[in-house]
């Protein structure tokens, strides 16, 4: 079963680098998009062969979250049912017999960490949320989740360290996540792998292989049996971001 997450960084504008081609070639179960930035109504952009799912943002141009899947799923939610948290679009959950799959958008902490303290009650929460529906079956999370979490997953770690994003207090977040039954799959597999999944614009930073490891595929710790594969597809353009990839036995 194969699964790919890709922050796209406006759909609408990746589709003109290619999204489409890469879309089909993937040929994907479930195919995850994040900052979508549309309203609904702004693109014609339904697969055959695939049941889509959108959550766009109150704010126009700003977030969103996007699923695509095969299998029909049991239920379909938006957001994670704290109303402080849902008006950006940021939480698609798809339930089927033997799992979750939840795409997430993490809110960034911005210049300055002026929304710092949002993140760290939108951790708290969205760590709950998962746990609550890992109590019920086993979770697939997958997306943009804006923290580099060891130094590994980041190019200039010294330089970085109180940027949004590599903060101490947004590593620490990560670490309870994983902590309270989930596991990071690319790490699990390759823990020693130097990949990148975001190249600053600025600075020619991805020629230069200056990245950050913020996309990510994490599985609860009973579905950790059943990963096959985990990769980063650093050679997709289109996005500041490329795809990642997780492929499970299920």
């Amino acid at each position: 079963m194969k699964f790919i997450s890709w922050n796209v960084n406006g759909l609408r504008a990746c589709v003109g680098k290619g999204f489409k081609e890469y879309f089909q070639e993937a040929d994907a179960d479930f195919f995850c998009i994040q900052e979508s930035k549309l309203q609904e109504g702004q693109i014609d952009f339904a697969p055959e062969g695939y049941h889509c799912f959108w959550n766009y943002a109150d704010r126009k141009g700003y977030s969103g979250t996007a699923v695509f899947a095969k299998e029909k799923p049991l239920s379909v939610s938006c957001g994670i049912g704290i109303d402080a948290h849902d008006h950006e679009g940021r939480v698609i959950t798809l339930e089927y017999e033997r799992f979750f799959l939840v795409t997430c958008y993490t809110p960034n902490s911005q210049s300055e960490l002026k929304r710092l303290d949002y993140r760290m009650q939108w951790e708290d929460d969205f760590r709950a949320y998962l746990c609550g529906l890992n109590q019920k079956k086993g979770v697939v999370v997958c997306g943009d989740l804006n923290v580099a979490h060891e130094e590994i997953d980041i190019k200039n770690p010294k330089t970085n360290r109180r940027n949004a994003g590599f903060t101490d207090e947004e590593r620490e977040k990560m670490t309870d996540l994983l902590a309270a039954g989930f596991t990071d799959s690319y790490r699990m597999l390759y823990p020693d792998k130097v990949e990148y999944s975001w190249w600053s614009y600025r600075f020619k930073a991805r020629e230069k292989n200056a990245g950050w490891r913020i996309d990510y595929f994490l599985v609860s710790n009973d579905l950790k049996n059943v990963i096959k594969d985990a990769r980063i597809h650093t050679d997709i353009m289109g996005s500041d971001h490329c795809p990642v990839e997780l492929d499970l036995d299920l």
